[in-house]
């Protein structure tokens, strides 16, 4: 099986999953330092936008990453070259994690303007409808919480703790880190949809095959649905597997504009 992989597919597997077993085996504190955090988060460290990419959640997480690589990447870079398969792995993956980057920051804007304005003029009822965005975030005895606030909107006491829970929700959201290579994957599966888009896949679920270009139309859609119906408990960053997409998609089309150019 080993046999049919490709120079960089075969070092990319094996440093991703090297990694993940260093990780989890023997040095636990470079899941925190090499994951990709918020800018403004006290753990951001800019190497992160490389370093996130060999870090994985879980066993199911870098299986999925890598399943997918050893499935694509070796047809792609047998077409496109060593180099130019490098540069589309690099390129998505450091791409999407600067723009995910940038998604975060805005919402993370959006949450900032959000407990200025209830610094500013405090509201039971603003209060509550935070609460219920951020839900996942509180213990159900905030309830009982917003019932006495709401009874004495005007009580410092309990002015000063609603503030202080909004601030805990963002401390929580500032410091939620980012790994795995799905945005690099993301690129791959792009590139390969558009190199080879007539190719006949076979899925494992449910079993059927399955022309290229319409599964990746299909990761392609799935994502942006994620994107806007945005479930606070999912922990998957669609935002950054789009970014994958969309950046493997320049790449591609900026390449196949000189077919000389590959190697």
């Amino acid at each position: 099986m080993f046999r049919a992989l490709t120079p960089i597919v075969k070092n990319l597997l094996l440093i991703t999953v090297g990694m993940h077993v260093i990780a989890s085996f023997f040095l636990p504190q470079l899941s925190g330092l090499f994951a990709l955090y918020y800018i403004e988060s006290k753990n951001f460290m800019p190497f992160q936008f490389v370093t996130y990419m060999f870090m994985h959640a879980d066993f199911w997480h870098l299986f999925s990453n890598m399943f997918g690589l050893f499935i694509f990447g070796p047809l792609l870079e047998q077409f496109l070259g060593p180099k130019k398969l490098l540069i589309l792995w690099m390129v998505c993956g450091v791409g999407s994690g600067v723009l995910y980057s940038g998604y975060v920051a805005y919402n993370m804007g959006q949450l900032n303007d959000r407990i200025e304005a209830f610094s500013e003029d405090p509201d039971p009822e603003e209060f509550n409808r935070f609460v219920s965005a951020y839900s996942h975030y509180f213990n159900p005895v905030i309830y009982d919480f917003i019932d006495d606030y709401s009874r004495d909107a005007d009580n410092p006491e309990l002015v000063d703790r609603a503030k202080r829970s909004m601030l805990g929700v963002r401390d929580v959201q500032a410091n939620i880190p980012m790994v795995g290579a799905s945005g690099a994957l993301f690129g791959v599966l792009i590139a390969f949809g558009m190199l080879f888009p007539n190719t006949q896949l076979f899925l494992l679920f449910p079993p059927m095959p399955i022309r290229a270009k319409y599964l990746v139309l299909f990761y392609g859609l799935y994502t942006v649905y994620n994107i806007f119906v945005s479930n606070p408990t999912d922990n998957v960053a669609h935002f950054a597997h789009l970014s994958g997409l969309l950046i493997g998609a320049v790449l591609v089309t900026f390449w196949k504009k000189d077919r000389q150019s590959f190697y």
